[in-house]
């Protein structure tokens, strides 16, 4: 036999370790990717599926139903409760821009160094250890009803200006926080080399040490942005219509509590899909710090 002709021990042999050989490691691959969701995927039907059981088979299930479960209710109370929610966005907006700008100044008054600055370090220190132990209910309560009722001249009366005011200055305090952290963690060689170029304590701050810090901190940032979504509803006790007020004033003339589940629908149709979006970026930023350590 020549030497160009192959037995079938070789072939065999070929074909054992050929370009047909990784199909099956690829194969495994994927069953092995599929099988946690799989499993996920069950573990939530069981659960849900027991507690609907249980729920179901108790005596009082039919009236809670009706009280709270009742789709003509959910429909009849949907365009109202729709009309606030746009409204509860809107504020989220105004919020997330003067949270942002609020906060950032307060974090500069707190790392800025030299003796002159030390009155805003300490006004900036002041501010957030007072507004992150007031719950925000309450501050809600007491700018929403008590400055308006001052009645001061020239100062707006809109109990809606003096929610937003309030929500403001407290994510302003969590915000400030968020971004000291992200400050802290750009390396203070940083500084040394701005200061080395000739640039001032704000220049430094503004194109060297601020666009570094603020990418580190998104994910964090996103994640307050999640939270004020839900907390704006806490607007509708100083008498805003947004999605939640709407929703009690269905209850109230109808006796249902159905429209609250509406609200509830509509607030998590916003906030998962944001979740997610934050996960995302978080998981990107990971790796992202991940790959900077291995170069």
């Amino acid at each position: 036999m020549s030497s160009g002709d192959s037995s079938p021990d070789s072939r065999n042999e070929a074909d054992r370790t050929g370009a047909a050989a990784p199909a099956r490691p690829l194969r495994r691959r994927r069953e092995f990717r599929w099988t946690p969701i799989l499993i996920s995927i069950a573990s939530v039907v069981v659960v849900f599926g027991t507690v609907a059981y249980f729920v179901g088979r108790s005596e009082q299930w039919p009236r809670i139903r009706r009280q709270f479960f009742n789709w003509d209710a959910m429909v009849d109370s949907f365009p109202d409760v729709l009309r606030g929610f746009w409204l509860n966005l809107e504020i989220w907006v105004i919020c997330i821009v003067s949270i942002g700008t609020w906060a950032l100044v307060l974090t500069l008054f707190r790392v800025l160094r030299g003796p002159w600055f030390t009155p805003l370090r300490v006004f900036a220190i002041v501010y957030v250890d007072l507004f992150r132990g007031i719950p925000a209910l309450l501050l809600v309560v007491l700018f929403g009803f008590g400055i308006p009722a001052l009645r001061i001249p020239n100062l707006p009366s809109s109990a809606l200006f003096w929610g937003v005011v309030a929500m403001t200055l407290s994510y302003a305090a969590y915000a400030t926080e968020v971004y000291r952290s992200g400050i802290d963690a750009v390396h203070d060689g940083q500084r040394a080399a701005a200061k080395a170029l000739g640039l001032t304590q704000l220049q430094a701050m503004r194109y060297a040490i601020l666009p570094q810090a603020i990418r580190n901190v998104v994910p964090a940032l996103l994640n307050l942005a999640v939270a004020l979504q839900k907390d704006v509803a806490l607007l509708s006790v100083i008498g805003i219509r947004d999605a939640v007020r709407e929703a009690q004033i269905y209850m109230n003339q109808f006796f249902n509590y159905s429209s609250y589940l509406v609200a509830a629908a509509l607030f998590l149709v916003t906030t998962i899909p944001l979740a997610r979006f934050v996960d995302y970026l978080t998981r990107r930023d990971r790796e992202r710090r991940l790959q900077g350590g291995m170069i």
